[in-house]
């Protein structure tokens, strides 16, 4: 199969799978900190890449091992945190929505500072998906006056960690295995980790018999394993194949899954929200569209 074809498979695998992951988070929260949900999903999704992955990091040659460390970090150790302590604050299904301004922090970090072109159609295509996004962040203020909006610059922040990162791989990673990239990623955040969730008492035996642990317990390993771990896996194969725009796009599409999760979870949800929503595609089929030869 063409890498043509391949990156649009890749990218609505991952619309779903992340799409999938708010509520996910929503539900670990029930019973743990937000310190200890961005630890787990940390380690479980370690543990499941050192299984399956231990032996492609000897594909990780010298300083490769500086890019890694910074990816694994801004990647994936501080958003956890950040997307965890949002949702202490937010819904699920906004706090995703504010996640797809990654593809126009992505632009403009790749602009400033990685010598990306700067294509008019591409910051169009942008745009256009902001607005959707800005609607239905609109839409959602209406909807829930009572939350605390100022918990959305974390978001804003996991966001740009995620445009340097996918910058990072596209430019000083990108001869190295998805698989081996992702798997050095978490061997370098594990201890951080594991230190961070030694620290909020988790170990503690009342900490691990109460009645609501068990059950986050299942939603974080499902988080760290499947909305982690392998996606992962599968989003930095597509930035190889793609671009930084197109991969974090994604984020464009994520919303979509996350306010039907949490509509069925008992969100507020309106129909001037699917406009947003078709608003959002429209922007990320303007960005990722060929131009035509004559």
């Amino acid at each position: 199969m063409s890498n043509d074809k391949l990156k649009w498979i890749y990218l609505c695998l991952l619309a779903l799978v992340w799409g999938s992951s708010f509520i996910l988070i929503k539900k670990g929260l029930v019973g743990l900190t937000p310190l200890q949900v961005g630890s787990l999903r940390s380690v479980f999704a370690a543990v499941f890449l050192l299984l399956i992955g231990f032996k492609s990091l000897r594909k990780i040659k010298g300083k490769q091992w500086i890019w890694i460390t910074f990816s694994g970090f801004f990647g994936t150790f501080f958003p956890a945190y950040l997307f965890s302590f949002a949702e202490t604050e937010i819904d699920s299904a906004i706090v995703s929505i504010l996640n797809s301004t990654t593809p126009l922090l992505s632009m403009i970090v790749g602009i400033l500072l990685f010598e990306a072109a700067f294509i008019k159609k591409k910051f169009i295509g942008v745009m256009i998906g902001l607005a959707g996004t800005t609607a239905l962040i609109w839409s959602g203020a209406q909807v829930n006056p009572d939350q605390n909006y100022w918990y959305s610059l974390l978001v804003i922040l996991a966001s740009l960690f995620y445009g340097f990162n996918a910058n990072v791989i596209k430019k000083h990673l990108q001869t190295l295995p998805a698989l081996s990239i992702t798997t050095g990623n978490f061997i370098v955040i594990l201890i951080p980790a594991l230190a961070v969730l030694a620290s909020t008492g988790f170990f503690s035996a009342e900490a691990l018999t109460a009645p609501q642990v068990p059950l986050s317990l299942l939603y974080i390993g499902l988080l760290g394993v499947v909305g982690t771990g392998a996606a992962l896996i599968v989003f930095n194969k597509l930035i190889q194949i793609s671009d930084p725009v197109f991969s974090t796009s994604v984020t464009y599409l994520v919303p979509i899954v996350a306010l039907g999760w949490g509509f069925l979870d008992g969100e507020k949800f309106t129909f001037f929200q699917i406009i947003s929503g078709v608003i959002i595609i429209l922007g990320v089929l303007i960005v990722n569209s060929r131009r035509r030869k004559l």
